[in-house]
């Protein structure tokens, strides 16, 4: 970036006396330089427009603000900041007409998606993606300030919470393409059915112009059905062989998992570092991306084959002869049953689990936590632990479907005690929970203690 604030107060349709170098954005008062362009961001917890006076004082080159202020560096003002942001973020990204972006949304498998995309469009140049949870009205935007003049591509994983949020989001990214993964149930308890979250997820074609590719799992009973006559509609799946893009001849086998990409006459084997059928979707759906964009079928595989899992999504680590999937980042009912295949599939001794509440459930919440500790106790689960007030109902669901080794606690330092104790040579074992749940202290408090890293 490398913009005068004259040129981003026109941008945001305003007008500021300053010709101040601008290079980079920040929300946060603690990061600013004299290059800076600060946004006064209003949030939940703090409002930035308090801080306004100790940025300025830091020699910060512009700040955007949507109250009046007093302090000595040049100040943009706007109705909204937070609008603002998208706003500035939109213009800043249209400074970049060749970049191919890739949008996507869906309720499980999202960022996976995203990263093997990612893997898949660096084959044909610089590429870049959303880190981390940087999928909001916030995040995104802040993805969209690090392009540069080399990026050739861009994957941009948009989330949401309630009605609107995505259109906001791709209004202001306006991809080339877009990508909805599967409909599940998060949000429910916002959106109010599935039918509703399909139609918060199918925001994300507002942003796109018409006869831009679409690819939809054909295998999701909502998506399935979608009739889109203005777009490229490309359905993937496995089941339904239907689809524009299948997968054939899947097999799990050392922590990797193989199948064979179809599309018409072309057939190619991928080779995937992670395993589970959720993952064939993901790995899938980059394969119909990748020949979307002219990349050979060989290099696809080339790019999936370099994936690899990210934060605390599947990963697996072995440790004194103990198989250990972390998977913490998110948990719904789809996703605990695709951690609970993973962890039938490879597992070869003992097939512990321990689970933790899905939050944001809602009404539907029970329901969904008996759900759960139903296919626990039916996919072959040796023993279930389960974590929190919620998890009570997969448990109780569990020991009514017959899987007799189950219990239910709200204390963590409990539970490390136990697996402490328990856990033995040959095991596999299986944390997911929701991110709010922080299930991680569980496995990091036994690494601590068996003084592993």
């Amino acid at each position: 970036m490398n913009l005068k604030a004259n040129e981003i107060a026109k941008a945001l349709g305003t007008i500021v006396d300053s010709q101040n170098i601008i290079k980079r954005v920040s929300i946060d008062s603690r990061d600013v330089d004299k290059n800076t362009l600060f946004f006064a961001i209003k949030g939940e917890r703090f409002d930035g427009h308090d801080f306004v006076k100790d940025v300025a004082e830091k020699g910060v080159g512009a700040i955007v603000c949507h109250k009046k202020v007093e302090c000595s560096a040049p100040v943009i003002y706007v109705e909204d900041t937070k609008d603002a942001l998208l706003d500035f973020a939109s213009y800043y990204k249209s400074t970049f007409p060749d970049l191919l972006l890739i949008a996507l949304t869906g309720s499980v498998g999202k960022t996976t998606t995203k990263e093997m995309v990612a893997c898949v469009m660096e084959q044909k140049g610089e590429t870049l993606k959303t880190e981390g949870n940087f999928n909001n009205e916030i995040g995104m935007p802040r993805t969209l300030f690090r392009l540069e003049e080399t990026t050739k591509n861009a994957v941009i994983e948009m989330g949401m919470d309630g009605f609107g949020q995505i259109s906001a989001l791709t209004n202001c990214a306006k991809p080339d393409c877009a990508i909805i993964t599967n409909i599940g149930v998060s949000h429910i308890e916002i959106l109010g059915s599935r039918d509703g979250i399909l139609q918060a997820k199918l925001e994300i074609l507002e942003g796109l112009k018409k006869g831009s590719p679409v690819f939809l799992n054909g295998d999701d009973d909502k998506l399935g059905t979608v009739k889109l006559d203005d777009y490229k509609v490309v359905f993937f799946g496995i089941d339904n062989k239907n689809c524009d893009v299948i997968a054939e001849n899947i097999e799990e086998k050392d922590f990797t998992t193989e199948f064979v990409a179809i599309k018409g006459d072309i057939k190619q084997k991928i080779t995937i570092p992670t395993v589970g059928v959720h993952n064939v979707y993901n790995a899938l759906v980059s394969f119909a991306v990748g020949l979307e964009y002219g990349i050979s079928p060989e290099n696809i595989a080339k790019g999936l084959k370099n994936y690899t899992p990210s934060g605390m999504r599947q990963r697996i680590k072995e440790v004194k002869g103990i198989t250990f999937i972390e998977d913490c980042y998110n948990a719904s009912p789809d996703s605990q049953k695709a951690g609970l295949n993973c962890l039938c599939k490879i597992a070869k001794g003992r097939k512990i689990a321990v689970l933790g509440d899905m939050l944001e459930m809602g009404s539907f919440s029970e329901q969904a936590h008996r759900m759960v500790g139903e296919y626990a106790a039916n996919c072959g689960v040796d023993v279930l632990y389960t974590v929190g007030k919620e998890s009570k109902y997969m448990a109780d669901s569990a020991l009514k479907a017959g899987l007799s080794n189950v219990q239910n606690f709200t204390d963590k330092l409990e539970i490390t005690e136990i697996l402490v104790n328990e856990l033995q040579k040959g095991d596999t074992i299986l944390f997911k929970a929701s991110r709010g749940m922080k299930l991680e202290e569980i496995f990091e408090s036994i690494y601590k203690q068996w003084d592993v890293e």
